[in-house]
């Protein structure tokens, strides 16, 4: 049985706007099959706020000096940043599994699995998405996605190196009292040094690889996205 492919695209630094354009536009291409292979982007963003379906407005607390975007995802408020790897899996579902549980889950565990790569024991924490750290329960990646005919878009923060201070704009994921955390921290790597980004990016990579079954193969997104 041939494997299934997930094309890995590294961008760099991508306005929020302009990566939401791209997951939309890739997911549309998959849904009418003229993207052939399953796609994740790799990014960060400059600072932002995003407010999903389910957020409170109550839960931003200060938007001052930052982009606030409503978007179509599940979830609620969170922020993103330098320092955070941002993955936005463009998944057709029904090549795998179409249960969007199943689907959360498996993001879960190819973080959990990453983690684990680099050292740091992770877990779910009942009730709630996303991955927290096993001893201490601090939160260090967060889940929120939007599925159109079985194709996901949005996806997963990872705080690799990101100002933690700056989650106290928000009460993240409307959780109130939640304590955020990030690789670097968890490493006592508090500068994030070189290396850690790389090391994190890969780790990741090899969590998607198991954790959806796939061959993965680098991408350079095509001018027409």
């Amino acid at each position: 049985m041939t494997r299934r492919v997930l094309e890995v695209v590294e961008a760099g630094v991508v306005p929020y706007a302009k990566a939401l354009e791209w997951q939309r536009s890739l997911a549309q291409a998959r849904i009418d099959g003229r993207l052939v292979n399953d796609v994740v982007l790799l990014l960060e963003h400059p600072p932002v706020v995003t407010l999903g379906r389910n957020s409170d407005a109550a839960h931003l607390l200060s938007g001052d000096g930052v982009e606030v975007f409503e978007t179509e995802r599940g979830g609620d408020v969170t922020f993103h940043g330098p320092g955070q790897l941002v993955g936005y899996p463009i998944i057709d579902l029904t090549r795998h599994k179409p249960d969007l549980h199943w689907y959360l889950r498996a993001l879960e565990q190819a973080l959990i699995d990453g983690l684990a790569g680099i050292g740091i024991p992770a877990a779910r924490n009942p009730g709630y998405t996303g991955v927290w750290t096993r001893e201490g329960s601090r939160k260090i990646a967060s889940i929120g996605i939007h599925v159109k005919q079985w194709v996901t878009w949005h996806g997963f923060a990872l705080n690799v190196s990101t100002d933690l201070t700056q989650f106290g704009r928000i009460v993240p994921c409307g959780i109130p009292g939640v304590e955020m955390t990030s690789v670097a921290r968890e490493t006592g790597n508090g500068n994030g040094e070189t290396g850690l980004w790389d090391e994190a990016v890969a780790a990741v990579i090899h969590g998607l690889e198991t954790a959806f079954d796939v061959e993965v193969r680098p991408m350079e997104l095509s001018p027409t996205y």
